[in-house]
């Protein structure tokens, strides 16, 4: 897929991973398959996740579904998830990492919508996996030297995050390297305003590469 020529400092860089779900001599085609699931329980209080959604809204080929607007009562409309699910190539979650977990909501939704028999036969009908690759944006109140051994949280972020990693392998879904955002409450607008750059830059190597694979495999 085509790359700038000078990427931005601090821009995200996914190339190496999404270059291999390509492909050899896919073209570009409109109609791209990217799917965000926002989960924020208070999206009133938050000062970037919302701003993540927000920004992945303006961009073409992005759905964003926003989860605890749609389901209050979390009461998931699981067909209507596996249809979202179905039509994509990326699965994007966005959320703040809250006591070492996802929120409450998107749990719900992984126990629901991802029933083992369902993504069973899901993986063997799609060779690509339930959807291709699964990228997850969170943030977390804490300093990144917080997440190692003898540091107040013990170990690193990766083993925390290893859960949802191992829900995407088993998926069929290729795990992309996380972008997080430490020290959400405290950190300048200058570092949030960089963190929804480098989120919206993915986003747009993840719509090129969709497109790519849908106009390679005729969907």
């Amino acid at each position: 897929m085509p790359q700038p020529s000078a990427p931005p400092a601090g821009a995200v860089s996914l190339s190496s991973d999404i270059d291999s779900l390509r492909p050899a001599g896919s073209a570009a085609r409109p109609g791209c398959r990217v799917l965000v699931l926002y989960a924020h329980p208070s999206p009133r209080t938050s000062r970037v996740n919302i701003r993540l959604a927000d920004a992945a809204r303006l961009i073409d080929g992005v759905g964003v579904n926003d989860l605890y607007e749609t389901y209050p009562d979390f009461y998931v409309d699981v067909a209507r998830e596996r249809a979202l699910v179905s039509g994509a190539d990326a699965l994007v979650l966005v959320f703040p990492l809250q006591w070492y977990a996802c929120p409450a909501l998107l749990k719900e939704w992984f126990d629901t919508v991802l029933y083992d028999a369902w993504q069973v036969d899901r993986v063997k009908a799609r060779p690509g996996g339930i959807a291709r690759c699964c990228w997850i944006v969170t943030s977390t109140g804490s300093a990144a030297a917080d997440f190692a051994a003898g540091q107040r949280h013990g170990r690193p972020l990766a083993d925390f995050l290893a859960p949802l990693e191992q829900t995407a392998r088993v998926c069929g879904m290729r795990w992309l390297e996380p972008l997080v955002l430490h020290s959400a409450h405290d950190v300048g607008s200058a570092a949030v305003d960089a963190h929804v750059a480098r989120f919206a830059d993915g986003l747009r190597q993840l719509t090129r590469a969709a497109a790519a694979i849908g106009g390679a495999d005729g969907t």
